[in-house]
């Protein structure tokens, strides 16, 4: 009952749907309505999503304060074989929001000399994975989807750091990556208040890069919730499609966003009848194989190197969708 509460009450902001819900049909529109609905469903997951962005930004940027690049390359330099590709999977959780942001730090730490397939263990894991997601995640899904969601995050971010490491992908790199020059500047001591005030800058400017995407995802989560039939949902992406998590693994690929943008379409989809596995590999796969991130990783990387990682990646959110639909009725 406690669990119940902090994710309906707390983390879900049901008391915010009944609040829009009451203000709307105060103003005398009509909330049984598609129209109605679809107002009350983009109004309510707006608000809910800022609010819970801002506070998750605000708290994890103060924590990425303590882990700037040279402290981070340094942490994971310290570890070895597969022990390093965790230690990177687990710094991408506290790491930059999304795929095109975290190229540039892949950048770094390859050229810094860390082994290659650590520092694409950090890539797969700093989008897909986050601390923000995790709690985003448990206000819609519950715990144990949410943490099973970051688990297979993670086991994909390792094992297909592992794979690339193994296939010595070495010379794939650009020859500007490796020739660049390695800034070894120790971390600054910084008081409280610089650190503060660094989180707040990070929470401002990442709301107005990812807001565009939220009003997006919930404006399609709002005509998904209250305009596509149900028969339409579950015929593509329910249990009778076997081939459902595939499809929306390719269809999110090209896609750009980010956590806070796609967890809208993903709850329409599920409430309409989409299996877990399909809505959780479609959320994988727009945050993690967004055509522009995969334009800006090709300037780093060379064609081979960049296909096994596109194949790595998609082998990998399959496989986890398929694992979520084969267990979902265990979890919900």
């Amino acid at each position: 009952m406690v669990w119940d509460f902090i994710q309906n009450q707390l983390l879900g902001m049901r008391w915010l749907n009944d609040l829009v819900g009451q203000g709307l049909a105060g103003l005398g529109l009509d909330i049984f309505t598609r129209l109605g609905g679809s107002v009350q469903f983009f109004i309510y997951d707006v608000i809910k999503i800022v609010v819970l962005l801002c506070l998750l930004i605000f708290l994890i940027s103060y924590v990425q304060s303590y882990f700037p690049p040279e402290r981070s390359r340094k942490i994971m330099g310290r570890f070895k074989g597969i022990w390093a590709n965790i230690a990177a999977a687990l710094l991408g959780t506290v790491t930059p929001f999304c795929s095109c942001s975290s190229i540039p730090l892949f950048m770094g730490f390859t050229s810094a000399g860390l082994p290659l397939g650590v520092t694409f263990s950090f890539l797969i894991s700093s989008p897909m994975v986050d601390l923000g997601s995790l709690v985003l995640l448990m206000s819609i899904f519950g715990p144990q989807v949410a943490l099973l969601y970051v688990l297979f995050g993670l086991v994909i971010a390792v094992i297909g750091g592992t794979l690339i490491q193994a296939m010595r992908m070495e010379p794939h790199v650009e020859d500007f990556v490796l020739q660049a020059a390695a800034v070894d500047i120790s971390a600054p001591d910084l008081s409280i208040r610089d650190r503060l005030r660094y989180a707040k800058e990070q929470t401002i400017s990442t709301f107005k890069k990812v807001f565009p995407y939220i009003l997006l995802g919930v404006g399609i989560g709002a005509v998904i919730h209250n305009w596509i039939p149900q028969q339409w949902i579950e015929k593509i992406l329910g249990q009778h499609n076997p081939l459902g998590v595939v499809l929306a693994t390719l269809v999110g690929a090209p896609m750009y966003g980010d956590i806070f943008g796609t967890i809208p379409v993903a709850e329409a989809l599920l409430q309409k009848g989409a299996q877990l596995g399909t809505v959780l590999a479609f959320m994988m796969a727009v945050t993690t194989l967004s055509l522009p991130s995969l334009i800006m990783l090709r300037r780093a990387i060379k064609p081979r190197l960049l296909w096994l990682f596109i194949a790595v990646c998609t082998a990998g959110i399959i496989i986890v969708g398929y694992l979520f639909n084969a267990i979902q009725p265990l979890l919900m």
